[in-house]
């Protein structure tokens, strides 16, 4: 599904990418983690062609996304902040997204999954945060596209719309979609990925499964073998 080589991305004197190697077949939750500062970010908009990177190459599906754009026609992507025009009605913006995209959508099940009716006719203004989150993912499911990104899909979500999620992200994985999460909520990591990909600054620290990266750290969760990460590097 993606392929990565030696990508490598400077911002001035800061060095954020320092030759990446990463290969993500299709299908299956890969939840990519990493402290603030990791590249992370950069390697996330690097796919979606959002950042330029100074040496490498992308590929999805077998084709290198540079100065290509149609490629994004195959990806949905979840920002982790979505600034809309306070103005517009929920349901405006749905139909100015479907318009933009003119892809075949399956909005209902998903507002409905999301109890959104409520909702529909009243301004991005005057929603919550939690609200407004579940509109973004309304947006960003609607579509069946084979490759899905997820910048901190949970944020301000409540528990009930939190399982709801959960149970529309394994559903994704059941049809054979490639799903990209970014993530602090390292339950969330432990609850739903198949498998897990490490930065640490710029570089790769581990790919594989989660208990590959509790044996190698020699820890039994997630949180003591991201803390035990942290320690060793500050340490060294």
């Amino acid at each position: 599904m993606i392929q990565i080589q030696d990508l490598q991305k400077r911002f001035g004197k800061n060095e954020v990418l320092k030759g990446i190697d990463l290969e993500i077949p299709a299908g299956g939750i890969y939840a990519v983690l990493g402290p603030n500062g990791s590249g992370k970010t950069t390697l996330i908009k690097s796919v979606l062609g959002l950042v330029i990177p100074d040496k490498g190459s992308i590929s999805l599906s077998g084709e290198r996304i540079r100065n290509r754009w149609r490629y994004r026609e195959a990806l949905n992507y979840l920002p982790q902040i979505a600034n809309f025009p306070g103005n517009i009605r929920v349901r405006e913006l749905i139909g100015m997204i479907k318009d933009l995209r003119q892809k075949r959508s399956e909005e209902a099940a998903l507002i409905e999954l999301f109890r959104l009716q409520p909702f529909l006719d009243k301004k991005l203004s005057n929603l919550s945060g939690g609200t407004k989150q579940k509109v973004n993912l309304v947006l960003t499911f609607m579509f069946d596209s084979p490759l899905l990104i997820l910048d901190e899909p949970t944020s301000g979500l409540d528990p009930a719309s939190l399982l709801s999620l959960k149970k529309l992200i394994r559903k994704e994985r059941e049809n054979g979609k490639t799903l990209l999460v970014t993530t602090h909520i390292l339950q969330f990591v432990e609850e739903i990925a198949d498998q897990v990909i490490y930065l640490l600054e710029g570089k790769i620290y581990y790919q594989g499964t989660l208990s590959g990266l509790l044996e190698k750290t020699g820890q039994t969760d997630l949180e003591h073998a991201i803390a035990a990460i942290t320690s060793e590097k500050q340490d060294a």
